[in-house]
C-alpha cells in the first residue's frame, strides 16, 4: 500500500547537511518585515477610518434612520466585507503557495487601495439613494476580498524570511505595522473633525482620508516590489517534483483538519480582543457611554501610540521565554481585567477611562507581539500561505469582524453597558483552553516543513550536531504517516 503523504506534510531529512540550513541576510529579513507591515498598515488605515468614521457614515449613507439604527447599519457594512474574506483567502492563499508569496502580496495591495479609494468618491444617499449604500457594499466587499489574502501572506512572508531565533520579534513589526496604519487613520480622522466639526464632516469631510489611499498604495507596492521570494519558498521551488507536489483543499482539510482548528480558536480570540478594542470602542465611548466624539478618538488614539513599543517588547520576550506563556498571562489577564477594565471605561473621568483602555490594550499588544509568528509555525511549507489564509480569514469573518455588530445589538437590547466585558472574558476563557492543550511551544524552532534557519553562520555547527531536535515536526509526519497508512490512505 503506497503512501506518500511526505508531499503534503513536509520532506523527511536522511541527514542533515550545512547547506540545507539557511543563513538570513539580516539586511533582506529588515526589508520583508518593513514591506509587508507597509501593506498591513494600508489594510488597517481602512479599519481605522471605517470604525472612526462609523457614526458619520452612518449619518451619510443611513440618513432615515434613528441614530442607534445608523450605527448597526453602519457596522453591518463592515461586517458584511467579512463575508468575502474567506474567498479572497482561498483564492490568493492556494495562489501564493503555486506561485509564490511576493506576486500574490502585491496584487492585494492594489486591490485594497483601489477599493479604499472608491469609497471616498461615492456619492451620499442625498445625492443617489440607495445606489449610494450598495456601492459602498460593494467596495467593502472589494476589500474583502483582497484582505482575504494580505494578511495571511505578510505573516508567511517574514515568518519564512527571518532567523528561527528573531522570529517573533520580527513578526511583531508586522503588528506596528497594524498599529500605525490605525493610528495614522484615526489620527486624521481626529484632526479633520476637531478642524471641521461633525456638520462638515457629514458634508465632505469625511472623505479626504480615504482619497489618501491612493498614494499609500503605490508606496507599498513599491517596498513590495523589490522584494525577494522568501528562503523557505526558494527551497521548496529547488525540491524534486514529488517534493514539489501542490495540497489540494481536500488534501489540506484531510491532513491538517487538527491545525486548522487550532488556527481558527487562536483567532477568534485575537481577533475578537483586536476588533473589540480597536474598531468597536471609539464609537462604543461615543455612541454607547456620551462622550464627545474628539474626546473618544483621541484617548484610543494615545492607548495605540503606548503599544507599539509594548508589542515589539512582547515579541522580543517571547523569543527568550516563549510564545505561550505570553499568550496564556494575557488572556488570564483579560479575564480577570476586563470588568474593572470597562467599568473604568464608563466611570466618565479622562484618567480612569484611559487606563481602562489601556489595561485592554496590554493584553491586546502581548497577542499582536506572539501570535503573527505563531500562526505561521502551524504549517508546513507547502501549505502554509493557503491554510494560514483560509483558515484565518474564517475565523476573522465569523467572530472577529462580527464583534462590533454583535456587541452593538446586545447592548442596544439589553442596555447593559457592561456586555463587552463579559464577551471578552468568554471569548478569553475559550482561548485559554485552545493555547494550553493544543498549542506547541515554537520559540526559536524552525518552522514546521523547513530545514533551520540562522542569522550567524557561527550556529549552524551547533545544529548539525542536534539534527533531531532541528526536525522537531518530523514526529508529527511519523505519525500522521502510520496513521493514514492504517486507514488505507494514499495521497498522490
Amino acid at each position: 500500500m503506497e503512501h506518500r503523504s511526505k508531499n503534503i506534510l513536509g520532506s523527511s531529512h536522511k541527514k542533515l547537511r550545512k547547506e540545507d540550513i539557511t543563513i538570513v541576510d539580516t539586511k533582506l529579513a529588515k526589508q520583508a518585515v518593513i514591506a509587508t507591515s507597509l501593506g498591513n498598515a494600508m489594510e488597517w488605515f481602512d479599519f481605522g477610518l471605517y470604525s472612526y468614521l462609523a457614526v458619520t457614515i452612518g449619518k451619510v449613507f443611513f440618513p432615515e434612520s434613528d441614530p442607534s439604527v445608523q450605527l448597526i447599519y453602519s457596522f453591518a457594512t463592515f461586517a458584511v466585507a467579512f463575508i468575502a474574506r474567506p474567498i479572497g483567502g482561498l483564492v490568493f492563499g492556494m495562489l501564493g503557495d503555486r506561485i509564490g508569496r511576493k506576486k500574490v502580496l502585491s496584487i492585494t495591495l492594489i486591490m485594497m487601495a483601489a477599493a479604499t479609494l472608491s469609497i471616498g468618491l461615492i456619492p451620499s444617499y442625498a445625492s443617489i439613494g440607495t445606489a449610494a449604500p450598495i456601492l459602498l457594499l460593494l467596495a467593502r466587499l472589494i476589500q474583502g476580498f483582497s484582505t482575504g489574502g494580505e494578511y495571511a501572506g505578510a505573516m508567511t512572508f517574514i515568518a519564512e524570511s527571518t532567523s528561527d531565533k528573531k522570529r517573533g520579534f520580527m513578526a511583531s513589526g508586522l503588528e506596528v505595522g497594524t498599529l500605525v496604519g490605525f493610528s495614522v487613520g484615526a489620527g486624521l480622522v481626529t484632526f479633520l473633525t476637531f478642524l471641521l466639526g461633525s456638520e462638515k464632516m457629514v458634508e465632505w469631510g469625511w472623505r479626504i482620508p480615504f482619497l489618501i489611499a491612493a498614494p499609500l498604495g503605490l508606496i507599498g507596492l513599491y517596498f513590495r516590489s523589490h522584494l525577494e521570494e522568501t528562503p523557505a519558498f526558494q527551497a521548496m521551488m529547488k525540491a524534486t517534483e514529488e517534493e514539489k507536489h501542490r495540497a489540494s483543499l481536500k488534501e489540506i482539510v484531510i491532513h491538517h483538519w487538527k491545525s486548522l482548528l487550532i488556527c481558527i480558536g487562536i483567532v477568534l480570540f485575537y481577533n475578537t480582543m483586536d476588533y473589540m478594542v480597536l474598531s468597536y470602542m471609539p464609537a462604543y465611548l461615543t455612541h454607547d457611554l456620551g462622550y464627545g466624539e474628539t474626546k473618544g478618538l483621541v484617548l484610543n488614539l494615545i492607548v495605540m501610540l503606548i503599544m507599539m513599543p509594548l508589542i515589539l517588547a512582547m515579541g522580543y520576550l517571547s523569543d527568550r521565554i516563549g510564545r505561550n506563556p505570553i499568550i496564556k498571562g494575557a488572556l488570564i489577564g483579560a479575564i480577570v481585567l476586563s470588568v474593572p477594565a470597562f467599568m473604568m471605561i464608563g466611570n466618565g473621568n479622562n484618567y480612569m477611562v484611559f487606563f481602562g483602555l489601556l489595561l485592554l490594550g496590554t493584553s491586546l499588544a502581548a497577542f499582536q507581539g506572539t501570535l503573527p509568528a505563531t500562526l505561521p509555525s502551524l504549517f508546513f511549507t507547502k501549505v502554509r500561505y493557503g491554510s494560514l489564509a483560509i483558515t484565518y480569514n474564517i475565523s476573522t469573518s465569523l467572530f472577529g469582524g462580527t464583534t462590533p455588530l454583535i456587541i452593538s445589538w446586545l447592548i442596544s437590547i439589553t442596555k447593559n453597558s457592561m456586555i463587552p466585558a463579559y464577551y471578552l472574558m468568554a471569548v478569553c476563557l475559550f482561548g485559554l483552553v485552545i493555547v494550553a492543550f493544543f498549542v506547541k511551544e515554537t520559540a526559536g524552532r524552525s518552522l514546521r516543513g523547513s530545514a533551520p534557519a540562522v542569522e550567524d553562520p557561527s550556529e549552524i555547527e551547533e545544529i548539525l550536531k542536534n539534527p533531531d531536535k532541528a526536525f522537531w515536526w518530523e514526529e508529527e509526519v511519523k505519525e500522521k504517516a502510520v496513521k493514514n497508512a492504517n486507514q488505507g490512505v494514499t495521497v498522490q
